[in-house]
């Protein structure tokens, strides 16, 4: 299975936080899987953790390369198409970060792995 780890789903992982359910902890654990991390997960958490809402991610926010490569999951860039896809998706849904992710995981076909309930309006596959 490819899955594209939201970024709640990244950070409780890498901190080991019971709030990961553990269908996604052994689907994330699973070495039959690949996990992919997209940039815009990148962008948001070092952008909360400089505005003060994740002031405990001075580890990972500090090397973020180092911490994704120490897991073995994949870096997803983000393209000029699932730019275009996340500007255009409709519906009320405005966080761009959650609108890339959702652009991201249809264009590439990957399993999304989030809590985010309101991600299944846009037919990805979610797990949780």
């Amino acid at each position: 299975m490819r899955l594209l780890l939201d970024t709640h789903a990244l950070l409780w992982w890498l901190g080991g936080d019971p709030s990961l359910t553990p269908t996604a902890r052994a689907a994330i654990a699973d070495v039959n899987n690949e996990i992919y991390v997209s940039a815009a997960s990148a962008w948001e958490m070092t952008t909360k953790h400089r505005i003060g809402k994740l002031p405990s991610l001075d580890p990972i926010a500090s090397d973020l390369e180092g911490a994704i490569a120490s897991q073995s999951f994949r870096v997803l860039p983000i393209s000029l198409r699932h730019g275009q896809v996340a500007g255009a998706l409709p519906g009320p849904h405005r966080d761009p970060f959650d609108r890339m992710l959702i652009a991201q995981a249809m264009i590439e076909d990957l399993v999304l792995v989030s809590n985010e309930t309101p991600f299944d309006a846009y037919g990805v596959r979610r797990l949780w």
